[in-house]
């Protein structure tokens, strides 16, 4: 069996109170953001998230993403990323590097299939993530934590208590695997 999903991150302003959401179906989807982000913070986050919530699970993992950072990231740029020691081929850091390390940890072992979305174009998955993640980037944008949703069952993961009015420039929520 294959869970699908889909992951999506929003920045109101890129940088701005930023929220990410994946969803799988209405009693499986989950959402969390920061006061101020990016959107690339948020859309690697929407991926971490669903990736540490189904790490309990043998299933195979299939996310549709609307972006091509996100995929290129994980499939195409991160192993030379870890060769170089976290280093772009330019020799400057990547960004977001802890969420891209968590990201490679979470990775180790699984099976993972990233599908590209047209964002905004109707697919139902898709239009799902981003309903949640703006969503959550609007409550933080309203000064309120947002609705983190139910969840995957049977997930052992417990995010620390991001308060609103809290900067997290590039965070450290990753600490605690």
């Amino acid at each position: 069996m294959t869970i699908i999903a889909a992951a999506d991150g929003s920045a109101l302003g890129n940088p701005g109170p930023a929220g990410w959401g994946w969803y799988v179906d209405e009693a499986c989807w989950a959402a969390g953001g920061w006061a101020h982000g990016t959107n690339n913070m948020a859309e690697l986050t929407a991926v971490l998230d669903l990736l540490q919530q189904t790490a309990h699970l043998s299933e195979d993992l299939l996310v549709f993403c609307d972006s091509t950072y996100v995929i290129n990231s994980i499939t195409k740029w991160m192993a030379g990323w870890k060769r170089r020691g976290w280093k772009k081929g330019d020799g400057k850091p990547v960004l977001n590097v802890e969420i891209m390390k968590a990201l490679d940890e979470a990775m180790a072992g699984r099976r993972v299939e990233f599908r590209w979305v047209k964002g905004h174009a109707g697919h139902e998955l898709n239009e799902h993530a981003d309903r949640v993640a703006n969503s959550a980037a609007a409550s933080w944008k309203a000064g309120r934590a947002p609705d983190a949703g139910p969840g995957f069952a049977g997930s052992r993961v417990r995010h620390p208590d991001v308060r609103p009015g809290q900067v997290v420039d590039e965070p450290d929520l990753f600490s605690q695997l």
